[in-house]
């Protein structure tokens, strides 16, 4: 894959000095069809300081070992938690360790048929020389059971029951049946290498729920957000800096805004500020890491073009607006509660400008 101009890199591209140095120097056992050992996944996603392998995800080391053990036996893993908890992050880290490849991926809400997800036919070809290999069109799931790789099936539950039910087979058998096809081709075995990762938010539960046996044939792993702020920061900075820097913006995110942006995002969606006073929660916005990455990234990159320099502490309100408050009033009243309560007692220079650039947003 050529990387030259493309705007977001797969996880293997972006990262492929560190997977190839884990490669060389992995003399591990590999589970079948697996480049990597499950100790030299966990180290590529958080990360091995003597190895040089820089940490990119964050969640307790035992969450991580037991979704990598899940994968290497013929059980799936469910990934499930909050928006904006970067599960989908995490699954392609996963797919680019394992297999280099983290690009097989069914987008549960924009799949309506099975043929979509297991294969279809090319009309011209089928018409001139009848169902044959040639003619096969193959979907994501016919495509790693093939090739032996790792799918991502992100919001499975925003798929209908029909499409859910084709899973199981799949997730049982391990096999797909041709039935147009004659001979060895009848049967699509899956290679070894090959497994399922799904996420799901738990916004999206009632939408359509996953059936017991699907449950069955999936191990469930709860991705929470990012509980030390110190963390959470560090992971906003690398993020947002790496975005800023994909899209020619010659300044790094300032480090201060930051550290502001994260702590409000942290005491909103926690309900509690960080010296443990109770605070309002936002109804209609999501407050999560993955939030913070965007609205520093936007931030930047005003900057850069309207402003020709680096972050600047007076934008800060009102990029606020458009991320915390989406069109509802009563979410406006609970942040202006929340300033007038816990930022005005803040101390600090960016506290107190953000402070004085709210009170005039809301004015307007």
């Amino acid at each position: 894959m050529q990387s030259t101009g493309i705007q977001r890199q797969p996880a293997e591209l972006t990262y492929r000095d560190e997977l190839s140095r884990l490669r060389d120097q992995d003399s591990a056992a590999k589970p079948p069809g697996w480049l990597l050992s499950p100790r030299s996944v966990e180290q590529f996603v958080l990360g091995e300081d003597n190895l040089g392998i820089t940490p990119k995800f964050v969640a307790p080391r035992q969450v991580v070992t037991r979704i990598i053990t899940s994968l290497a036996t013929q059980r799936g893993a469910m990934l499930i938690g909050e928006p904006g908890t970067a599960k989908s992050w995490l699954s392609e880290l996963l797919c680019a360790a394992i297999c280099d490849d983290s690009t097989i991926v069914v987008q549960g809400g924009a799949i309506e048929t099975v043929q979509q997800l297991l294969y279809s036919w090319n009309a011209p070809v089928v018409e001139r020389s009848g169902p044959c290999v040639d003619a096969l069109i193959p979907g994501p799931v016919y495509r790693g059971m093939n090739e032996g790789k790792m799918v991502r099936f992100e919001e499975i539950a925003r798929t209908s029951t029909a499409l859910q039910d084709a899973l199981l087979s799949i997730l049982s058998e391990r096999s797909i049946a041709v039935p147009e096809l004659d001979g060895e081709n009848r049967i699509l075995y899956a290679r070894e290498g090959f497994n399922l990762i799904g996420t799901s938010n738990t916004t999206d539960e009632g939408v359509n729920r996953m059936s017991a046996a699907l449950k069955r044939r999936m191990n469930f792993e709860t991705i929470h957000p990012i509980s030390h702020l110190e963390d959470e920061i560090t992971v906003v900075l690398r993020e947002a800096g790496r975005l800023l820097e994909t899209a020619g913006v010659h300044y790094a995110p300032d480090a201060d805004i930051v550290r502001v942006l994260v702590t409000l995002f942290h005491e909103l969606r926690n309900g509690q500020t960080l010296d443990g006073r109770s605070t309002d929660r936002l109804a209609a916005a999501n407050m999560s890491t993955a939030e913070a990455v965007s609205v520093t990234h936007a931030m930047g990159v005003y900057a850069f073009y309207y402003r020709d320099g680096p972050m600047d502490v007076h934008d800060l309100a009102n990029f606020l607006i458009g991320a915390a408050i989406k069109d509802n009033l009563n979410d406006l009243k609970r942040m202006t509660h929340y300033f007038e309560t816990e930022v005005s007692r803040k101390s600090g220079p960016v506290w107190l400008t953000l402070y004085e650039d709210w009170k005039q947003q809301i004015r307007r």
